[in-house]
């Protein structure tokens, strides 16, 4: 235990070394939060309503309506959103006696959860607005004329990523709309901002995806050998035949109900190939040494030998890999959806590039631009410093 943690200090002490990765971590960091708190930012529904009903929060009934945010992954963050401050006070308060790995695993668990329980269509009462779950504040209402003294504080942008008006289509960066809108007089800053929700969730998923497969197909070659090896061994080697985006691309294009989890698990399917490879030769090289003669010699059963005793100790590069691959899965998430083969659902931001692109204006085209090179570069600054840190001939 011991150990682990002065090498884990060792690691994190020759990262900080590396001010540009700090930089993009912070970046990262940054970005998550605005994927969390999107709705205070911009959103068409008042965080404070004084009527004639006396003080209403429009906002957060809204949050779990399924006609506003229809798409599970809104669901996943307005969830996040709305139970972060419980698990900063659980967190701060348990992981002194109990570990943080221990305590964010639990919440982890604990969040998936209550996600499962919400993220179906029907969901009681907050599918349907009729109930009371979520309701749209109109000012010309006969309710708020009757009012004494109608107030409503709004987020910071009042504005929808969903919300259209044809009368204010294609207008150019105002201070009203800082980043224009579209052809369908959607708000570009509103759909940049819950985008944001779409690109992390692309690439953590989806590399979570791939690594599992990569890592399990990957230490059973590298521990059993044998056929078991040649097997897999020429699995991978298919699969490398395939040019990687093509194949997606193609996949993507046989679904006939496109969804944001299709792309996800297309991208996860396909790009498991070189996680499998590297975790091989790492189980080739770790499962001879002396640490896992020690653990058979026990007998200890095979599947604790590869997962507790071997894996932790050849896991590391595979964490390098995840980075970059998470800033691949964005490009290749947005390339999709600029070809028009994404879920046209969700604010992608290749969708609104590709709207750019058709109606020729510059404001459509910058903003998504900079923000897919602003993320993907974070993640690889943080993962070429990381890499940098876990290798012990580049250490100073």
């Amino acid at each position: 235990m011991t150990e682990a943690a002065g090498y884990g200090a060792v690691v994190w002490s020759q990262f900080r070394r590396n001010r540009p990765a700090v930089f993009g971590l912070w970046c990262i960091g940054a970005l998550a939060l605005l994927a969390v708190y999107a709705p205070l930012l911009s959103l068409d529904q008042p965080l404070l309503w004084r009527g004639a009903e006396g003080l209403e929060f429009p906002l957060f009934r809204a949050l779990f309506n399924r006609l506003l945010f229809e798409n599970a992954v809104d669901v996943f963050f307005n969830l996040l959103l709305v139970l972060s401050p419980i698990y900063a006070v659980v967190y701060r308060a348990a992981w002194p006696r109990v570990g943080r790995l221990r305590v964010l695993g639990a919440l982890a668990l604990f969040h998936f959860a209550a996600f499962a329980a919400l993220a179906p269509e029907r969901i009681g009462p907050f599918a349907n607005p009729l109930h009371g779950s979520a309701r749209i504040v109109d000012f010309e209402a006969p309710g708020a004329e009757a009012a004494d003294a109608p107030f409503a504080i709004f987020p910071l942008r009042p504005y929808s990523y969903r919300e259209t008006d044809p009368a204010r289509s294609v207008r150019p960066p105002s201070s009203e709309h800082w980043f224009g809108t579209d052809k369908e007089g959607r708000d570009v800053f509103a759909r940049m901002l819950y985008g944001t929700r779409i690109s992390l969730t692309i690439g953590v998923v989806a590399v979570a995806i791939y690594v599992t497969i990569g890592v399990v197909l990957g230490a059973l070659a590298g521990y059993f050998g044998g056929w078991v090896d040649s097997a897999i061994s020429r699995l991978i080697e298919v699969m490398i035949c395939f040019p990687t985006f093509f194949l997606i691309l193609t996949l993507a294009a046989l679904v006939q109900e496109r969804s944001i989890f299709h792309v996800m698990v297309i991208i996860g399917v396909t790009g498991w190939t070189g996680v499998a490879r590297l975790i091989r030769a790492e189980f080739l090289k770790h499962k001879n040494l002396e640490y896992a003669q020690a653990a058979r010699a026990l007998g200890l059963r095979r599947r604790r030998i590869i997962f507790r005793h071997i894996l932790p100790n050849a896991i590391a590069p595979v964490l390098v890999t995840a980075t970059f691959g998470i800033a691949s899965a964005i490009l290749i998430e947005s390339s999709l959806s600029f070809l028009g083969v994404g879920d046209i659902t969700v604010p992608s931001w290749g969708a609104i590039l590709n709207s750019g692109r058709l109606e020729g204006k510059l404001w459509l085209i910058v903003a998504p631009g900079a923000a897919i090179f602003f993320m993907v570069s974070a993640f690889n600054l943080v993962g070429e410093a990381l890499r940098d840190a876990l290798d012990p001939k580049l250490r100073v």
